[in-house]
């Protein structure tokens, strides 16, 4: 959907309608283009801002910084934070413990109120926090379109899925009882979101915590830290209680792991990688001295998805579908097209026919609306780059194949698609999370479902074909959490395609869908004789 405008809905909690997903911006129309790049000379006035830490509603600074740059232009300072370490660890908690002994026992009306309300502050503001994300994560105007409105979609979503939950009942009742049925809040938990989805994730791992009536530690990635405290002053102004959510941005290594081992943190939400992931699962295994329960993990790591291409597809949408889902936001998507397998028969003409799709994508600064802006930070495009040279060695290059210097400082990487790529090879297997697209030749739809699904991975996928057969044989072996049938792997939305994946992709949590708050909360059983 597109329109001229996000609009702005009048609101009462007593009645908020079924939910709509949020509008996007067409920027076709030369007003929206106007007020974007208005709202980005706003935004580009307040760089360089310092920010707290936010324990228990008290500011706290700190000796140590984080310094958010801009990856498009990685001289200039989006944001200096400051860094919690081991010694905010206990404030953090007590401060959440403490704010957790009113906030489970508030109204389920007051926490959907609250989301509603921030809801409709991202809304109004929307094309600010647009230009955030434009500026800390070189995300482009749709990109950044996209996940503020995710963001606005996860706070209606998750506000009505808790009025849901407050009206379970227990489906049977016993002659001589009363029996309900209560989804009660878990505790503490710590929210670890990712860079890439800045907004999107990080607030929607803490929104579905605190109507849920939990309190949050949140500790935001140190790539994209101020995104997350724009959201957190959302937040106090829509008027969350103080030690709701503490805001901690700091070292995986030390703050984080403390606060995951911690023996009061109750549960831990955590969006990237798969090593990152994995560590946290193993910690929150070990029970501590003082730990009363066996602590719950939310996880969502990576995937190394897949399009499959079939030889009587449409090739013009297999094609485009490919182009996006690969070099959107730069591949930096857990989501991303990183390999295509395609039937031999149609092979050569889909690599001529990406080629030239491809070499239509422009590389630049985001502020400009580029198709592609930089990758995250220096050290994500060495590793980018190091995988294109096994590339070049395993297969042949395309189109791409190196940085894109004219584009400017910033840590750009030309859109690089690289053919004959054998399965079970590095480039096939690993995630890359860049803009590189490794292309596979099939023999056939048995095949390329035996590469698709021979990874460690199993998050998202897409099929084009125009056989029912084959549509029905991949909904029953395609083994992945999300699959999309003549359509691109990316772009899941709220409610239509709850998210999540298979086997090392994470715990399947299926965010934005109805089982989502059930993870955050734990079911009480009650039968009363009467």
């Amino acid at each position: 959907m597109a329109t001229l405008e996000a609009p702005v809905r009048p609101r009462t909690i007593a009645h908020q309608g079924p939910f709509i997903n949020e509008a996007f911006f067409d920027f076709r129309h030369e007003e929206n283009a106007r007020k974007m790049r208005a709202a980005i000379e706003r935004v580009r006035g307040q760089l360089g801002r310092e920010y707290d830490l936010i324990i228990g509603g008290k500011r706290v600074k700190t000796a140590d910084k984080i310094r958010s740059l801009n990856p498009s232009r990685p001289s200039e300072i989006v944001g200096t934070h400051q860094k919690a370490g081991k010694e905010h660890v206990e404030p953090a908690i007590n401060a959440a413990l403490k704010a957790f002994e009113s906030w489970k026992y508030t109204s389920i009306e007051e926490r959907t109120g609250l989301l509603f309300r921030v809801g409709d502050l991202l809304r109004q503001r929307k094309m600010d926090f647009m230009a955030w994300l434009v500026f800390e994560v070189s995300k482009n105007w749709g990109e950044a379109d996209a996940d503020i409105s995710e963001t606005i979609d996860f706070c209606e979503f998750y506000a009505r899925e808790a009025l849901r939950l407050a009206k379970a009942e227990a489906p049977v009742q016993l002659p001589g009882e009363h029996d309900s049925l209560k989804y009660i809040p878990l505790g503490v938990g710590a929210v670890i979101p990712p860079w890439n989805f800045p907004c999107a994730i990080m607030a929607g791992m803490t929104m579905a915590s605190i109507v849920s009536g939990n309190t949050v530690i949140l500790k935001p990635s140190s790539d994209s830290p101020t995104i997350a405290a724009k959201f957190v002053e959302l937040l106090e102004e829509a008027g969350i209680p103080e030690g709701v959510v503490n805001f901690c941005p700091g070292s995986g290594a030390a703050f984080g792991d403390a606060i995951v081992s911690h023996p009061k943190t109750r549960y831990i939400a955590f969006t990237g990688s798969r090593e990152v992931g994995l560590h946290i699962n193993k910690s929150a295994a070990t029970q501590a001295p003082g730990q009363l329960w066996i602590k719950r993990t939310i996880l969502e790591m990576g995937g190394k998805d897949a399009i499959i291409v079939d030889a009587d597809s449409d090739i013009d949408s297999a094609v485009e579908g490919v182009a996006q889902a690969a070099f959107g936001f730069q591949g930096q998507k857990c989501s991303a097209c990183s390999r295509a397998i395609v039937d031999e028969r149609v092979y050569d003409k889909f690599l001529d026919m990406l080629k030239a799709r491809v070499e239509k994508i422009t590389v630049g600064d985001p502020a400009e609306n580029t198709n592609m802006g930089a990758v995250i930070n220096e050290g994500s495009m060495k590793t980018i780059l190091g995988y294109i040279e096994q590339g070049k060695k395993d297969g042949r290059v395309i189109t791409g194949g190196e940085r894109a210097t004219e584009a400017g400082e910033g840590y750009y990487i030309r859109p690089t698609v690289i053919a004959d790529i054998p399965p079970k090879s590095k480039l096939e297997q690993e995630e890359i999370f860049g803009p590189v697209l490794a292309v596979i030749k099939s023999r056939g739809f048995d095949q390329a479902l035996e590469i698709a699904n021979d990874t460690e991975f199993g998050l998202t996928g897409a099929v084009y074909t125009k056989s029912q057969d084959k549509i029905d044989r991949a909904i029953r072996d395609f083994h992945v959490g999300n699959l999309y049938i003549n359509r691109k792997c990316t772009g899941a939305m709220v409610g239509a395609h709850p998210f999540g994946g298979f086997n090392m992709s994470g715990t399947d949590s299926k965010s934005g869908g109805p089982d989502y708050l059930y993870l955050f909360t734990q079911a009480k059983s009650i039968g009363e004789k009467i």
